[in-house]
């Protein structure tokens, strides 16, 4: 197997611009890259989340799962045109989220980020997903973008909280409700 990556540096976006997997060339503050970032810096924390749970975490094979899928995400939004992220996927959340869901007591209140560590960067990672998201849509509003896609990572802030919500409990923590002092 040969090496991808030779050299680390091209020197080609020197001037502001970069490649994307189509071989044409953007600004690096267009909201394509803006996108691609995003959902690598989102990667990048569930890749933390990850390092911070027991190797026997039930939660450790979804979230890889996830992993691979964001990268699989961030390839399709770098090559314009390119579909990677089908219907199915988005389904797979769905029923993992309705699974994780069913072991956890009805939500009766809004709870704050929090709980323990672990919990604590999945509610992190899930308002990256929700960044991420709304780059996506800024993005959608200028170039086409596949709905799957879309719909991939709004369900996938749903299923970050839910695993947060499991994670407070699962480290001895609590999930933390908000109070609001108009309401005391």
């Amino acid at each position: 197997m040969s090496n991808r990556l030779t050299k680390l540096y091209t020197k080609t976006g020197d001037d502001g611009t970069t490649g994307l997997g189509d071989g044409s060339r953007t600004t690096k503050d267009s909201s394509r890259i803006e996108a691609v970032g995003t959902v690598d810096e989102l990667n990048s924390w569930i890749g933390l989340l990850i390092a911070e749970l027991q190797s026997d975490e039930p939660l450790i094979e979804p979230l890889t799962d996830i992993q691979h899928r964001l990268f699989d995400l961030g390839g399709e939004l770098a090559v314009p045109g390119f579909q990677l992220i089908k219907a199915e996927m988005v389904s797979e959340l769905e029923i993992l989220c309705d699974q994780l869901n069913e072991a956890l007591p009805p939500l009766k209140e809004f709870i704050l980020p929090g709980g323990s560590k672990s919990a604590g960067l999945c509610h992190m990672a899930r308002a990256i997903a929700r960044r991420a998201e709304r780059i996506i849509v800024t993005l959608s509003k200028e170039e086409a973008v596949g709905d799957d896609l879309k719909q991939y990572i709004n369900r996938l802030s749903d299923v970050l909280f839910v695993m947060a919500r499991q994670l407070a409990r699962r480290d001895g923590g609590e999930e933390v409700f908000w109070k609001s002092k108009r309401m005391q």
